[in-house]
């Protein structure tokens, strides 16, 4: 019971996420700032909610009943690698010639924006609350969790570029970074308010992003045919590299 206790919470996440899946192709600005305003409703959500639960009893003792569980030994480094799949799935899909919404150097181009920005709110915070992970660790920097923030932006990311055009591929990213949440918290690194803000946080910024997309038109590869943008990450280094074809 105590299992199904901890997967049906968990999930929530991940139907939370996927709720943030709508359709926003707008043409008029002035519905596409109240779409906008509409879609921001749930990742501000889970940042307030997961706000107000920090260092609560409720927490406190979900990370227990987690801990029992799963095991007070557990520990599975999954979430050092599924924060990086929706963009190795993003790149391989484009590879693949995948119809998306951008040209893979502007895919690049918010990706790295949303990152960035996102890495930035995320360590700041964790600066400035200075909150002690649940293991008990000396580094405090709990609050909130980076590699949840990266992973759903990360995510954000794919889910914009294929909502139309392959659905299950757009959501399936949001998998992916549910999963990097759950094992954080179930790897004892973060308590569940650290990945329920991270996951807002991450949900808000591609958001914003994408909104204001339109404005950074700077794209050098437009008219270049036959490049793809391809990641490469193995055990001891990640990175990417350009493919051309002939």
């Amino acid at each position: 019971m105590k299992l199904k206790y901890l997967y049906a919470q968990l999930f929530i996440l991940s139907i939370v996420s996927s709720l943030n899946a709508q359709h926003d192709s707008l043409k008029v600005k002035i519905k596409n700032e109240r779409t906008f305003l509409q879609r921001a409703i749930l990742p501000a959500s889970l940042i307030v909610g997961g706000s107000l639960i920090s260092g609560s009893g409720f927490e406190r003792g979900f990370q227990k009943e987690v801990r029992q569980a799963v095991g007070s030994d557990f520990a599975f480094g999954l979430d050092d690698y599924t924060r990086y799949v929706p963009i190795v799935q993003m790149y391989a899909t484009d590879a693949l010639g995948v119809e998306s919404k951008n040209h893979w150097f502007d895919q690049s181009k918010n990706l790295t924006i949303a990152i960035l920005v996102s890495d930035f709110i995320t360590f700041r915070l964790k600066r400035w609350t200075n909150k002690r992970r649940p293991n008990g660790g000396d580094i405090l920097q709990s609050f909130p969790s980076g590699h949840t923030s990266f992973a759903f932006t990360n995510a954000g990311v794919l889910y914009q570029e294929f909502k139309d055009t392959s659905p299950y591929l757009a959501y399936s990213g949001y998998v992916m970074a549910t999963t990097t949440g759950a094992f954080r918290v179930m790897n004892n690194a973060h308590w569940i308010s650290d990945v329920i803000v991270s996951a807002g946080i991450g949900i808000l910024v591609t958001e914003l992003v994408y909104l204001f997309d339109p404005i950074i038109k700077w794209n050098p590869f437009k008219k270049v045919k036959g490049i793809s943008f391809i990641p490469q990450i193995d055990n001891s280094q990640y990175g990417f590299y350009l493919c051309k074809r002939f």
